[in-house]
């Protein structure tokens, strides 16, 4: 069993288009499991602040990391001038990642994951301001989510609490950025890596990772073993 932790942020850009080619690596390969981790680049506007200088500057200097990731992007989505007019400055992180995490914690991974797409192509392609709660509200009602039982989730102290859960495993994993893949709890692929990048280190890990079991046939089943036997090693040879 191959598992893979998804970590990402609701703004961060070369999530957007790791998000699309993480969807397409499920379909290719449907036995992994994908587990989705919170991670904060701007938790409250003081950090936007506190990395570069004010909320301004960060709007202006993050546009041109938008430069870089729409070629990353395979579909080129990004709407730069778009967001360069909107009248908002940059969101931070923190109600982008509960709105999705309430959306995972009543329909999954799948409804985190939608949630968590349609808030990124609400900023990256349609300008959206998504520190902005009545835009995710409406973002959410556009979707197949209950918006009644999201709202419940999103408004409880507990989903709060598995947001920080993810933080800290982040931690123990040592990560300083996103998108990040972590697979089977070890290896870590870095970055909005191209698809069959990605595809070709989980099949070197999966490869790694199977077990390799010898059988040789011999008359006598008893040969040659060591055996637990009240406590005792009891070898036959």
């Amino acid at each position: 069993m191959i598992t893979i932790e998804f970590f990402h942020d609701v703004i961060c850009s070369f999530c957007f288009p790791m998000s699309y080619r993480m969807r397409q690596v499920q379909e290719e390969m449907p036995e992994i499991k994908i587990t989705h981790r919170s991670f904060a680049l701007a938790r409250e506007e003081e950090d936007h602040e506190r990395m570069f200088g004010s909320r301004e500057n960060a709007k202006n200097e993050i546009l041109s990391h938008w430069v870089h990731a729409n070629q990353n992007d395979d579909l080129h989505r990004f709407n730069i001038e778009g967001m360069r007019e909107a009248d908002f400055l940059f969101p931070t992180s923190m109600n982008g990642l509960l709105a999705a995490k309430a959306a995972g914690v009543m329909g999954g991974e799948v409804a985190y994951w939608d949630i968590f797409d349609a808030l990124q192509k609400g900023l990256f392609v349609d300008s959206q301001n998504i520190d902005d709660p009545s835009v995710i509200e409406s973002i959410v009602k556009d979707s197949s989510i209950d918006f009644e039982k999201w709202q419940q989730a999103f408004t409880n102290p507990e989903t709060l609490s598995l947001v920080e859960d993810d933080f800290r495993i982040a931690n123990a994993y040592q990560l300083t950025g996103v998108p990040a893949l972590i697979v089977n709890g070890k290896y870590l692929i870095n970055g909005a890596q191209p698809m069959d990048q990605i595809i070709q280190a989980i099949q070197t890990i999966k490869e790694k990772e199977t077990p390799i079991i010898e059988i040789i046939e011999n008359g006598n089943s008893e040969n040659g073993s060591c055996d637990m036997v009240d406590g005792k090693w009891v070898c036959k040879d």
